[in-house]
């Protein structure tokens, strides 16, 4: 074998060849994607609507969704744009159905249990934080979710929220404004 057969045998797919292959039929390439993605895809929801199982039927119907359109998939935005693109449409729609409810954190299992006095302050904090969150139009809630909660960068936030650089900007600096009003007092403590 030659270094490029060995290095090509080697060679991690992307996830847009996985996507590709998926797109002709390979359930096994589509099934690794669900692996790389599932969680991020469930945080995202998760953040958004704030309940674990809509937001698991959220990412479940996201990865469906790419499933089916996987025969039409040009690969003109990173896979992961793409999977936050599904995600968001999904949340927004689901905002127009239903008021979400927001949070502060992902629930896990704790290795050694919160004092009495933590698990309230840290429910009341989550309380408020919600509460500022939710008071924010839809589009900016999801903007804080995707730039300071799943880390996307402003032009993968923009190309999710099919919209411009500048537009996520002035998002952001709305939603920070808004969230700066309602936690003001909160944050002087």
């Amino acid at each position: 074998m030659s270094c490029s057969t060995t290095e090509k045998l080697r060679r991690v797919p992307s996830d847009e060849d996985l996507m590709i292959a998926a797109g002709s039929g390979d359930r096994g390439a589509f099934g690794q994607l669900v692996e790389r993605h599932q969680t991020s895809a469930w945080s995202a929801a998760y953040r958004f609507l704030g309940d674990s199982a809509e937001a698991e039927d959220v990412a479940q119907e996201a990865f469906l969704k790419i499933l089916d359109a996987a025969p039409r998939y040009q690969p003109s935005a990173s896979f992961r744009t793409y999977l936050y693109r599904v995600i968001t449409r999904l949340c927004l729609d689901h905002v127009r159905k239903k008021k979400p409810f927001y949070t502060q954190t992902i629930p896990h299992v704790a290795a050694v249990a919160p004092s009495p006095l933590e698990t309230v302050t840290d429910q009341e904090a989550g309380q408020i934080i919600r509460a500022a969150l939710e008071s924010l139009p839809s589009r900016q809630r999801m903007v804080v979710v995707l730039r300071y909660y799943e880390g996307l960068d402003y032009a993968e936030t923009a190309s999710v929220l099919e919209t411009t650089v500048k537009a996520v900007e002035r998002l952001l600096s709305r939603a920070r404004e808004g969230l700066e009003r309602k936690l003001g007092r909160f944050l002087e403590v």
